[in-house]
């Protein structure tokens, strides 16, 4: 019976979707993607998205989140789909959904695949760093039709991101380490988002030569770098009361010198939060 309920919703939704949409569009990931006029009942499969939807003016549209959203605030009051690596398909049918919009995570892939069998449309965003968040504004404005707030959040985020560039040209770039966990070691390699943010906000990570975007290191390799300061998020897991007790650490000059950054979580998402960390690093690294 369950499974019956399900493939029936699952064709409900199909039919539901087909109905009304009337526009077709080219995703971030290439697909061509056939979605509503106005979509009102949208479904985000990340956090990023759920933010970006959000600060379109469309939170109103949005039924449902993925875990872990966090921003904005009014986002929490949404039900969850499940998780961003298997949010539940069942669950997201159950929402009838007129559009769904993910990332391209594995996660949103697949469940990209799962949907477009039974005709839910879904929009896949590819943000990479501070151009990317840009971006992507564009094109889920684009998906949601909404053109005109998507052309005006560029144009401010992208003003907020040149003054934050103007604020920090010339001046002394502080050697920061940004540990994402101790044991082991993880931090954030060259191509990682947030160690463009850093740059761009004025300071240099010790890290920014290494190739994965979330390499793992050695003690050795942390002491021999010597960074003049740690950057934290703020109320993280990751504390520097952790780090001065596990060997090594309490050598570096960073921790010698009680030198440390912190910085809201919104410098994990490549979303519009994202500006906001910048500019509050910005100010932390050249008060």
């Amino acid at each position: 019976m369950r499974r019956v309920l399900l493939i029936f919703v699952m064709l409900m939704a199909g039919i539901s979707s087909t109905a009304q949409a009337s526009r077709v569009v080219t995703d971030e990931t290439g697909r061509k993607v056939t979605v509503p006029d106005h979509p009102h009942r949208v479904i985000c499969l990340v956090p990023s998205i759920t933010d970006t939807v959000f600060a379109l003016g469309s939170g109103d549209d949005v039924v449902a989140v993925s875990d872990y959203t966090t921003y904005p605030a009014a986002a929490l009051k949404k039900p969850s789909i499940g998780s961003l690596v298997k949010p539940s398909v069942e669950t997201i049918l159950s929402f009838h959904p007129d559009l769904v919009v993910g990332s391209s995570i594995p996660g949103s892939t697949e469940t990209a695949t799962q949907l477009k069998a039974v005709g839910v449309p879904v929009y896949l965003v590819d943000p990479q760093g501070l151009s990317g968040i840009l971006r992507s504004v564009k094109s889920v404005g684009q998906a949601l039709n909404r053109v005109p707030q998507a052309a005006a959040l560029d144009a401010s985020l992208s003003r907020r991101i040149a003054a934050v560039k103007a604020r920090t040209a010339g001046k002394p770039a502080p050697r920061v380490l940004v540990p994402v966990w101790y044991d082991p070691i993880i931090t954030i390699g060259k191509h990682a988002f947030i160690s463009e943010i850093v740059e761009v906000a004025g300071a240099k990570s010790v890290t920014d030569d290494l190739i994965p975007d979330w390499p793992q290191i050695s003690m050795e390799t942390v002491i021999a770098r010597a960074p003049e300061a740690l950057l934290l998020i703020r109320g993280g897991k990751l504390s520097i009361d952790m780090l001065r007790k596990q060997p090594g650490w309490s050598s570096l000059p960073a921790i010698q010198n009680d030198k440390v950054y912190y910085v809201d979580n919104g410098i994990q998402e490549p979303s519009p939060v994202a500006i906001d960390a910048l500019e509050e690093l910005a100010k932390e690294f050249h008060p």
